[in-house]
């Protein structure tokens, strides 16, 4: 027999694989990642630029509504300091007024003593000059008043919003003081509740171990009594058991020593007839 031909033909990889070819390519090659279409420098520069419009825009927008709120802002401003400044406006006024009524008072003395030497013409223009004074004085308070009511009002209404504005803030405080005062009395409630029940429960189980080693002391107080007395009877049982052995022994010893007398006699007696024989 002979042998079974095992060999196989080797192949050379290398050979095998330029034989094959190339392989398939499952995806876009280097070649073409590099011949990819790309935007020349004028597409990109209009892009570029068409970001800034939109940047640009965004920047007006955002610069009008900061001169818009400016603006309100302003006139807020000027709602809430109102009530100050028209108070300091109303002592002015007043200090002005007051220098005014001493000046006419002065130029009234002073032309009570020019009248007097000039003639009745003169007195009669300076009169008409006074009406005149009297009227405008007249008009520029009046338009003063109309002024200070209007800024009074002004000052009235930033004092209500200011003060409602107060009032709300204070509520508001008020409100969470008294959340927080309820809430720190539910917790003290509930500690002293935890606590009345833990004590509840504590002196409970007391009790309760108190009954237990209660019941546990009279139970060993009754198993000793009851040892104590089986011992007790065990001992009267021993002793009577013993005296009982005792008296038989006795009885025995007794019953022994009888008959072993007449037996010492019966050999002696015997001993002198077979020795009376003997002779």
């Amino acid at each position: 027999m002979g042998k079974r031909d095992n060999r196989v033909a080797y192949v050379n990889p290398i050979a095998a694989a330029r034989a094959r070819g190339p392989a398939p390519s499952s995806g876009p090659t280097i070649q073409d990642y590099l011949s990819r279409p790309r935007p020349t420098w004028e597409e990109v520069k209009e892009q570029l630029e068409k970001k800034k419009k939109g940047s640009r825009a965004l920047a007006e927008f955002e610069e009008k509504m900061n001169e818009k709120w400016k603006k309100e802002l302003e006139k807020n401003r000027e709602r809430l300091l109102g009530g100050s400044e028209s108070k300091k406006d109303k002592e002015k006024e007043k200090e002005k007024k007051e220098k005014k009524r001493k000046e006419k008072k002065k130029s009234s003395r002073h032309s009570s003593s020019s009248s007097s030497s000039s003639s009745s013409d003169s007195s009669s223009s300076s009169s008409d000059s006074d009406n005149e004074d009297e009227k405008k004085s007249i008009k520029k308070k009046r338009k003063r008043k109309h002024s200070s009511v209007r800024k009074a009002s002004e000052g009235s209404l930033s004092e209500s919003e200011s003060d409602n504005k107060e009032s709300s803030k204070k509520k508001k405080k008020k409100l969470r003081e008294d959340q927080e005062k309820e809430k720190d009395c539910s917790r003290k409630k509930k500690k002293t509740e935890r606590a009345h029940k833990g004590s509840s429960e504590s002196s409970g189980d007391s009790e309760m171990d108190g009954d237990v080693e209660s019941k546990k002391k009279k139970r060993h107080c009754e198993e000793k009594e009851k040892n104590t007395a089986i011992t007790v009877k065990i001992m009267e049982k021993s002793k009577k058991k013993r005296k009982k052995k005792h008296k038989k022994h006795g009885r025995k010893k007794k019953k022994a020593s009888g008959p072993g007398s007449e037996l010492e006699k019966r050999p002696t007696a015997q001993m002198a007839e077979t020795g009376g024989q003997a002779v």
